[in-house]
């Protein structure tokens, strides 16, 4: 059994890891709050898009899609799967876009790879940048008061002869604005096993912190995390989505 970083290269076994995700139900809900918070404008950036899943299915849907993330090899592949998107590699705490856009959204709990606070802050300040005014914003977070550092999502799935075994999970330490998402993969062809294994530092907050710092920036409604329907969040859920409308300050 060998032990390697799991993201020295992970875009060859992302989209096998999150083969489970709904990408398109996701996309049609988020589209759906577009069209009754948002401003009816169809230019989208997609924040950590990965391999492109979101952006495929919101230029399906109708907009003007694109980009960004800090891996190549991710954007490589989105720019197959998406030939008419402009992708860009750049890190969400701090990005630059040429033309405003009405929706930005960051899927998969991607918002929390701000690394601390500040670095939570300058991506918002760079998303109300780059909004129309009346523009959307939209992504889904974890509470960091209600995780189960015990708990954690596993699922297999077989590709070219191999067995992969993926695990996931969060842990909080109870303290501090910084958490953990503790990742691997196992990978068995025949009676030999491959063992990636990472452990990577992401911003923690709870939901008060949160519409904290987003509220000098956006009107801001937290839902609950249900992509077949549009709840108000119950105030007790760990996993919410947030849909802030830009406000102009």
């Amino acid at each position: 059994m060998s032990t390697n970083a799991l993201y020295t290269d992970l875009s060859g076994y992302y989209d096998l890891m999150c083969c489970d995700i709904n990408y398109q139900q996701q996309s049609n809900s988020v589209a759906r709050l577009h069209q009754i918070l948002g401003n009816e404008g169809k230019q989208h950036l997609d924040l950590a898009c990965g391999t492109g899943p979101h952006v495929r299915h919101f230029i399906d849907l109708g907009f003007q899609s694109s980009g960004l993330d800090i891996n190549q090899p991710m954007l490589d592949i989105a720019m197959r799967r998406c030939p008419e998107a402009q992708f860009s590699l750049q890190n969400m705490t701090e990005f630059y876009v040429e033309e405003k856009l009405d929706l930005i959204t960051c899927f998969l709990y991607s918002i929390h790879y701000s690394q601390g606070i500040e670095a939570l802050k300058a991506c918002i300040a760079s998303v109300h940048k780059a909004l129309n005014s009346g523009g959307l914003f939209c992504f889904n977070s974890v509470d960091k008061h209600q995780i189960n550092n015990n708990a954690l999502v596993r699922h297999s799935a077989d590709f070219e002869g191999s067995q992969f075994v993926f695990e996931s999970a969060w842990h909080y330490s109870g303290a501090g604005e910084m958490q953990a998402l503790n990742l691997s993969i196992a990978k068995t062809q025949l009676d030999a096993t491959q063992l990636w294994q990472d452990s990577h530092a992401m911003v923690a907050t709870s939901f008060t912190e949160l519409q904290a710092l987003l509220s000098p920036y956006f009107d801001v409604q937290i839902f609950e995390h249900d992509y077949d329907r549009i709840i108000p969040w119950d105030s007790a859920s760990g996993n919410a989505l947030f849909v802030c409308t830009k406000r102009e300050v």
